[in-house]
């Protein structure tokens, strides 16, 4: 991995997470720590504001993002994939939410990408298991999707 991936990849972590830790991201990126180091300080001096210390952990200033970085076109096929599981295995509900968070995604991608997501977008299928071939897929989720999907954000 290049810097300037590796320096957007650490700041897309920042985003992800509310404390990264250096030997983390050493260890994620093969790094050495040090490179880390210089890196963080890289993403500060281009006014990027980080908050945190050495040994305990880097966060990015409460209230700062940037908007999404671009997806690959093969990120935006495994997400497309997932909505297609959502909207096949899950409550309506959650379906709905996954094709919301695709459009999005869409809105995003570059015009050569979002096309061909579209173009392979029918030829995706979700099959099911042989050894379920002869019942069908279930038409209503487990019960606690519903009701539970409300508590899940409470529960951190």
């Amino acid at each position: 991995m290049n810097r300037f991936d590796r320096i957007t990849a650490i700041l897309v972590q920042l985003q992800a997470r509310r404390v990264v830790k250096a030997q983390d991201l050493a260890t994620r990126y093969g790094v050495s720590l040090r490179t880390v180091y210089r890196d963080l300080r890289t993403l500060e001096e281009a006014g990027v504001p980080l908050c945190g210390e050495a040994g305990v952990g880097y966060c990015l200033a409460e209230g700062y993002r940037l908007p999404p970085v671009m997806f690959s076109r093969e990120e935006a096929l495994a997400l497309l994939t997932a909505e297609k599981l959502a909207h096949q295995l899950t409550d309506a509900h959650t379906a709905q939410l996954s094709n919301a968070a695709m459009d999005k995604l869409r809105a995003v991608l570059r015009r050569p990408d979002r096309d061909y997501v579209e173009e392979l977008s029918p030829r995706i299928t979700i099959l099911q298991p042989r050894h379920q071939r002869t019942r069908p897929f279930r038409t209503h989720p487990p019960t606690c999707t519903s009701p539970c999907s409300p508590a899940l954000p409470s529960a951190r």
